[in-house]
């Protein structure tokens, strides 16, 4: 007979379920330690205001209607209205208002609270043009202040082919986020060619896995990946960062891996724009990164503009030697400063790393 023990995990908010089986008995050291275990998560842990449930067992079946029906609070001293979303798929495309962006999305399970829809660049839109890739998000966040945490974010619309003549699918995102300090926590990312669009404003993700194949991570934002599991599913490029001139950071990766499909060959990143900032701290890589790192993009002069640097690789993909020459050095004191707070901070002090 198995017992199981379920408790809310302080750190993270998430359901945890470890099955004991001792005859039908729990040893007493081990329940005594469940028992104080689930006192200090009660204690810290997020209430859900509402709870999705696929089965119809929540107050909702849609992850939308529950958003929809938030609160607005926009005032970042306020809690967080709470959503706790149960196993299950959830085939729909999420929309977050500016004016509702301050909540917090907790999954029962990471591979089993799964957000998924399958919208792409060639789609027609009403007026019988492609809609194109800004259009694709499964998940859409304009609202500021919002968090995200242990579930499944994709769109599942499939590979492209070669265009024109190929199959007609193109870009799908998985997400695209326009709000300021949004966290993306124990969240998988699946999806295929731009995965995930960082648009604007500030975003920090945390032991979060992310897959892709063309320019899976890319846009303008300041966005740090903490811890994070970058796995790539075919030849390409992980990052296609868009950073403005006068803006201090582009992407920071600090303490992530980078792992690939058997044949898959990546760079690390390539120029979207002319002063895209890329940087990777202290990252495992495989063989699937290319000993010269780094593309242009067929754009020689972004080779002068661009910042693409690291610090501290490791790994079969990891080759100083043989990076391209114009990726620019960075000292091992300049990649310790560069942590959560200096990135992300800006004239708020933000630091969700606290």
């Amino acid at each position: 007979m198995n017992v199981v023990i379920t408790w809310w995990r302080a750190a993270s908010g998430r359901a945890s379920n470890v099955p004991h089986a001792s005859g039908g008995r729990v040893p007493p050291l081990i329940l005594v330690l469940a028992l104080l275990a689930h006192a200090c998560a009660l204690h810290a842990a997020p209430v859900a205001d509402v709870i999705v449930a696929a089965d119809g067992s929540g107050q909702y079946t849609s992850l939308q209607e529950a958003i929809s029906a938030a609160p607005m609070r926009t005032d970042p001293a306020t809690p967080r209205w709470v959503i706790f979303v149960k196993a299950g798929t959830y085939r729909e495309r999420i929309y977050v208002q500016r004016e509702r962006g301050h909540i917090h999305v907790i999954g029962e399970d990471r591979e089993k609270s799964v957000i998924v829809y399958n919208q792409h660049a060639n789609l027609p839109g009403p007026d019988g043009k492609p809609i194109g890739t800004f259009r694709t998000p499964t998940v859409q966040i304009d609202g500021d202040g919002m968090i995200w945490e242990n579930l499944t974010l994709a769109n599942d619309a499939g590979r492209p082919g070669p265009r024109p003549e190929g199959p007609p699918v193109a870009q799908a995102l998985a997400l695209r986020a326009d709000g300021d300090r949004l966290e993306f926590r124990g969240v998988r990312f699946l999806g295929w060619q731009d995965t995930i669009l960082v648009n604007r404003g500030r975003h920090y993700f945390s032991d979060c896995y992310i897959e892709g194949h063309v320019d899976f991570i890319f846009g303008a934002a300041t966005a740090y990946f903490d811890r994070c599991h970058i796995h790539v599913l075919a030849d390409g490029y992980i990052t296609a960062a868009s950073t403005p001139k006068e803006q201090d950071h582009g992407y920071v990766f600090a303490d992530c891996r980078i792992t690939g499909e058997a044949d898959a060959r990546t760079y690390l990143g390539r120029p979207w724009r002319e002063f895209a900032k890329t940087l990777f701290l202290r990252t495992e890589m495989s063989s699937a990164v290319r000993p010269e790192g780094w593309h242009n993009w067929n754009k020689p002069a972004a080779e002068q503009t661009t910042f693409y640097a690291e610090s501290g690789s490791t790994g079969p993909g990891a080759s100083p030697d043989t990076r391209v020459a114009w990726a620019r050095p960075l000292t091992a004191e300049h990649a310790a400063a560069l942590t959560p707070a200096a990135v992300l901070g800006g004239t708020d002090g933000w630091n969700p790393a606290r």
